[in-house]
This record gives C-alpha cells, sequence and structure tokens, in this order.
C-alpha cells in the first residue's frame, strides 16, 4: 500500500502506534497526493553523462513497518536526469544520497532546496526488521564503500 498525503501527515504527528514518520524539515508546499518532494542540500553542478552524488537537505526517518521508493521529479526527468538508487529500507535515518545522473549535453546547476526527488512510503507488512547499515544516521554526500 503506497501512503496519501493524508496518511503521510498523520504518520509525521505521531498518530500511528507502528513508529513514528520523520521528515525534517517539513514543508506544506513539498506535500504531494501520494509522496513528497525532496530538496537538494546544497548548490550542486551535474556535469553530462557523470554520475553525481548529491544529499537531500531532509532528514527523513521511517519506521519499521514502512519502506520508500524515490523517483526523479518529472520536471527534471524531462531534462534529462536520472535518479539511479532509490529504495530505503524501513528503521532508515538520515540524509539521503541521491545518485543523480545528468544524460543532457550541457551541464545542469541544482541550488539548495529545489525539489529533485519525490520519496513514496510504502507499508510493509510484517515490520519486524529495521535498517542498520553504515549509512545510518548519514548527514551530507555519503560515498559508497
Amino acid at each position: 500500500m503506497i501512503l496519501s498525503s493524508s496518511e503521510i501527515e498523520r504518520r509525521l504527528r505521531g498518530e500511528d502506534m507502528s513508529g513514528d514518520l520523520v521528515i525534517e524539515p517539513y514543508s506544506e508546499e513539498c506535500q504531494q497526493p501520494a509522496s513528497y518532494d525532496l530538496r537538494v542540500g546544497g548548490d550542486f553542478v551535474l556535469p553530462p553523462r557523470v554520475c553525481t552524488l548529491v544529499n537531500t537537505l531532509e532528514r527523513v526517518e521511517l519506521p519499521s513497518d514502512l519502506a520508500a521508493t524515490m523517483r526523479c521529479r518529472s520536471s527534471f526527468g524531462r531534462r534529462g536526469v536520472i535518479l539511479t538508487a532509490g529504495f530505503v529500507d524501513p528503521g532508515f535515518r538520515g540524509q539521503l544520497t541521491l545518485c543523480l545522473v545528468n544524460m543532457g549535453a550541457e551541464h545542469l546547476t541544482l541550488r539548495k532546496n529545489d525539489r529533485v526527488v519525490q520519496i513514496i512510503f510504502h507499508q510493509v507488512t510484517d515490520g519486524k526488521n529495521a535498517y542498520s547499515g553504515r549509512y545510518q544516521d548519514s548527514t551530507g554526500v555519503i560515498k559508497a564503500r
């Protein structure tokens, strides 16, 4: 099940016994009908045909009964930007590192607060296992091992 905007907002207020969803800082303007737009945490330049690691402004905390997928917003997709990795495990806490590839011919500048990806929350049926890997509590861009 994908969470609707009203369910996302309910979970953000802590009105669910399964655990709280956290998005900080939260902006009502970023709330979509069935997703939330994540913003860029700084200024970045995406060179053509290069994978660039970009951190989100938001810190996200998923309870053990929620997972998330991320998709590039269509406004960036129309410019040739592809998000190459986009799954967030239940229990994850921290800023997200986005792997963005600019398939266009020109450099593309991202400015802090640009809404670049949508995060979509999915309910996990048993919700017993939580993420505890090396990216837990990440801040800023985290490179691969």
